[in-house]
């Protein structure tokens, strides 16, 4: 079948090059029954492929069962693709076929096949070798003939550097690997998608079609979209609703885009920078922190100009002990706090406010202080310790102790 008749049967929009190629794939390995695995990120309509295979091969009169792995609790999902014999475990009131009973002679697509027990991996791969299985609670062994497609967003060679894929497995479902491309790749398609979920909703929500100005249009095109058509589909869907102006500028669709960007937290992504997938949990927490103390900083210079007295820069934890006045609670950051006795020196300093000092050390506006740069700042400031202070980012105090430690004759 050409591939213009797949698209129409299987509602498939778009004509990019590798997108093409993954349906042409699909069609020819469809006559046979080679193991296949789908990879692409979320979101960009991997479900289809496995549909495309079945329909065009000697098993379309067979059953076709599509099983999201990622949805089924790990206690349950050896009964659900293998059934189980009544009592054999709590709860087991009967005999009860599993998936791949029932789908003997036709195909079954496992979704987010990554998500997966071991375990459960382990009788999968006797089933793709031997098209053999055990129910659970079960001597008895059970043949089937199933046609195996898989999906996954996720990185199967670094899951099996990590332990939670089997490689062998691995091999065994990448038969033949079709990869979808994500929706950015295809920006000669995303206008025309749009378009189509534009006139399904306005069918049927009864309402005439959204459009798009050049302006929106251009940034449908530039836009990144990590969510791939699923984000695009609901875009569509939340402003044929929510819009009353049918014609949608640049500006009302910028409300329904979220920010991309490295610095959006919790998860950054750190690709080509050599330390991982994703930057760790103690760099995310730095960042935090930083991002507090300049607010911190910011109001508390806000609500002294307010009250007339000087703005004191020193740090955003110091206390005005002329006019009683006291900063926020400290933050503390990540081992930067140490227990300890008071010592003379800071006798005159609570508890609280020294542990405060002693969180400003973490180096996040300088990467540490030597005596070479203290030595050339305050030649610079004619030896004046409170303006060198400032612009090395660090307490009056703190300054006195670094050049007490590095033994500085200045």
């Amino acid at each position: 079948m050409e591939l213009q008749g797949i698209k129409q049967r299987f509602d498939i929009i778009g004509d990019d090059p590798a997108l093409n190629r993954a349906l042409d794939i699909a069609v020819q390995v469809a006559g046979t029954d080679l193991s296949v695995i789908v990879t692409g990120e979320s979101g960009v309509g991997k479900e289809a492929i496995p549909q495309i295979i079945h329909q065009n091969s000697p098993r379309k009169h067979g059953v076709y069962i599509a099983v999201n792995c990622g949805a089924i609790p790990e206690g349950t999902i050896d009964s659900e693709l293998f059934g189980h014999e009544k009592g054999s475990f709590t709860g087991a009131n009967e005999t009860r076929r599993g998936y791949f009973e029932v789908a003997d002679g036709g195909t079954i697509f496992l979704d987010e096949v990554a998500e997966l027990p071991l375990s459960t991996q382990v009788r999968l791969l006797r089933v793709l070798q031997s098209g053999e299985f055990y129910k659970v609670g079960s001597s008895k062994v059970q043949k089937t003939d199933v046609r195996v497609v898989a999906a996954t967003n996720v990185n199967l060679r670094h899951a099996i550097g990590t332990g939670k894929f089997r490689e062998d497995l691995y091999y065994r479902l990448n038969t033949v690997p079709i990869m979808l491309p994500a929706l950015r790749e295809r920006k000669g398609d995303i206008y025309l998608l749009f378009r189509k979920f534009a006139l399904d909703f306005a069918d049927k929500y009864k309402m005439p079609a959204i459009r798009l100005s050049p302006q929106a249009r251009e940034l449908l095109e530039q836009y990144r979209w990590p969510g791939n058509i699923r984000q695009l589909k609901n875009v569509a869907e939340q402003m044929s609703v929510l819009e009353r102006e049918r014609l949608i500028d640049r500006p009302v669709l910028e409300k329904y885009l979220p920010v991309e960007g490295p610095e959006r937290l919790p998860v950054l992504n750190t690709v080509g920078s050599g330390q991982g997938d994703f930057i760790s949990d103690r760099d995310i927490f730095y960042k935090i922190l930083l991002q507090l103390r300049q607010e911190v900083e910011q109001l508390r210079e806000q609500v002294q100009r307010l009250e007339g007295n000087p703005v004191h820069t020193q740090g955003i934890f110091h206390r005005d002990r002329e006019n009683g006045l006291a900063s926020p609670p400290p933050i503390y950051a990540a081992e930067s706090i140490v227990p300890g006795k008071i010592s003379a020196e800071d006798a005159d300093y609570s508890p609280v406010e020294k542990e405060a000092e002693e969180s400003q050390d973490v180096p996040l506006s300088i990467p540490g202080v030597n005596a070479d740069l203290i030595r050339k700042c305050l030649l610079k400031h004619n030896g004046k310790r409170k303006a060198a202070a400032k612009e090395l980012g660090i307490s009056e105090r703190t300054l006195y102790r670094k050049i007490k430690e590095l033994h500085l004759d200045i």
